[in-house]
């Protein structure tokens, strides 16, 4: 809207320059001499009848008033034709000025249509960064949303708007930093709190590290039901080899869930993970699943686990260009304490993808963030 605003105060300065001086009236030139010199020829006849001057004065003054009578006759007659020439030239001032008002304003409209962008929508560049248009691509919206970020580093909205963006395209310290600056900017919420907590899991390889921890627990402190920050902090008691704490904290997710919930599926299969049940990929488990799983010894559950982890790596050791697999596989080992065979699933892994830096790059901040080196 500021846009058309000021294109619209520049038409109209452009109109102002010309009809200035097309408004301007002409200077009207003589004109007047035949009327003053009649009037000074009754003022000789009154003042000679009054006997204010003689005959002869009269006389003389008489015919120097009537010469000069006579040369403004015939300069009146010359000027009959400019006189003319004016009115011609009024109408064609009032031509232009019908063309300055009517044409400027469509000839500008013409070139915009032209050589601007009527098309794009008018809306800010992080607003659209979701649904590319045209030939517009994702990189190109995210670089223009960039840009305008350069320029307001301050602007919370667009921090928050281009954060989860980064984390779909796996760049997930850009991530970090737009998590940061929106939570800093827009102010502190437990969906704030979570989501940073997220983006600091996703740069750790999906390590729950101590400060991701901790958002997801000022999160919870927030809001007890905030669904982001429960399943972390269950991942993060599995991780730390609670299976129990990480199975009931996210049975009571389930508990609470309302029916159409986007994550119900996806808490169920990490709650089968950690007990050991057989989970059907699509639904989940059943309560059946579940109450068996309850009844089932440590061992078994382990031993359900164990049987797990050891079908992953028999599909790794096949086909071992899953780098999702391959960090799975790491985790698990390090969750069951068989570190050593933690380290073994990453030598193999790096092996594996030789020929991908990115993944392996993967794979040793993994190794590093568990603890693994040396």
């Amino acid at each position: 809207m500021t846009l058309w605003i000021i294109f619209a105060s520049m038409t109209a300065a452009a109109i102002l320059a010309v009809l200035w001086p097309l408004g301007r009236k002409a200077v009207a030139g003589g004109g007047n001499d035949l009327r003053v010199y009649q009037d000074q020829l009754a003022e000789i006849g009154r003042d000679r009848s009054a006997g204010l001057i003689g005959p002869a004065e009269a006389e003389a003054a008489r015919v120097e008033v009537s010469r000069r009578l006579l040369a403004a006759a015939d300069e009146q007659a010359k000027s009959a034709k400019p006189v003319a020439s004016a009115a011609q030239s009024q109408w064609r001032r009032r031509a232009a000025a019908l063309t300055a008002l009517v044409m400027l304003p469509l000839l500008a409209l013409g070139f915009y249509l032209e050589l601007g962008s009527p098309d794009v929508p008018g809306q800010p560049a992080f607003a659209r960064v979701k649904t590319a248009q045209g030939n517009q691509s994702i990189d190109s919206l995210v670089g223009q949303v960039e840009a305008h970020l350069a320029k307001n580093p301050n602007d919370g909205t667009g921090w928050e708007v281009i954060a989860p963006v980064y984390l779909r395209l796996g760049r997930f310290d850009d991530a970090v930093v737009a998590r940061r600056k929106s939570l800093a900017l827009s102010g502190e919420t437990a969906t704030r709190d979570a989501d940073l907590g997220e983006a600091l899991v996703a740069a750790a390889n999906g390590v729950v590290i101590d400060e991701a921890k901790k958002q997801f627990q000022n999160a919870v402190a927030r809001d007890p039901k905030q669904a982001k920050a429960q399943y972390f902090l269950g991942l993060a008691d599995e991780q730390d080899g609670n299976r129990d704490a990480a199975a009931k904290r996210w049975r009571d997710m389930l508990a609470e869930a309302p029916a159409n919930a986007p994550w119900i599926g996806f808490v169920r299969t990490a709650l089968g993970r950690v007990t050991g049940e057989p989970v059907p990929e699509a639904s989940g488990p059943t309560d059946e699943d579940v109450a068996a799983a309850q009844n089932m010894s440590d061992e078994q559950r382990e031993a359900m686990i164990r049987d797990m982890v050891a079908r992953l790596s028999d599909r790794l050791h096949a086909d071992g260009n899953d780098i999702d697999g391959w960090l799975k596989l790491v985790r698990a080992y390090v969750v069951l304490g068989d570190r050593d065979k933690a380290k073994g699933a990453a030598a193999d892994a790096r092996h594996a993808l030789a020929n991908r830096p990115d993944d392996v790059r993967r794979i040793d901040d993994l190794v590093k963030g568990l603890g693994l080196e040396g």
